[in-house]
């Protein structure tokens, strides 16, 4: 008899009020995630000669190059430029991200699943 009433007392309504807190951040993230998909990141490089934007899904939406940063003598400046334009503005682009899930986890560390 007390193995039945053990099974239905509390440790059967904590399981199940876990399950639904997992349920609701599992449907915050997906939420989260595609608000962030939807965003977009600029950043700049060699004194805003170069202008990356990016989306949250980590595409290339614009590349803007002043004409002035266009030496054919110096192709590789160029280049060097665009780079780091585009990864600064992936940086800007995972730093969101990750502050928004650490914010929606409480801080739980949830190891590569995002």
């Amino acid at each position: 008899m007390a193995k039945g009433g053990f099974r239905g007392g509390m440790g059967g309504g904590m399981n199940m009020n876990m399950i639904k807190q997992a349920q609701k951040m599992q449907q915050d993230m997906l939420k989260m995630q595609e608000e962030l998909e939807a965003k977009e990141y600029e950043a700049t490089a060699g004194g805003g000669m170069v202008t990356a934007r990016v989306s949250g899904k980590h595409e290339l939406v614009s590349l803007r190059i002043n004409p002035e940063a266009v030496d054919p003598e110096d192709v590789e400046m160029l280049q060097d430029m665009v780079v780091a334009a585009v990864n600064e503005a992936m940086r800007k682009a995972d730093a969101e991200t990750s502050q928004n899930m650490a914010r929606l986890t409480g801080g739980l560390n949830l190891g590569g699943l995002f």
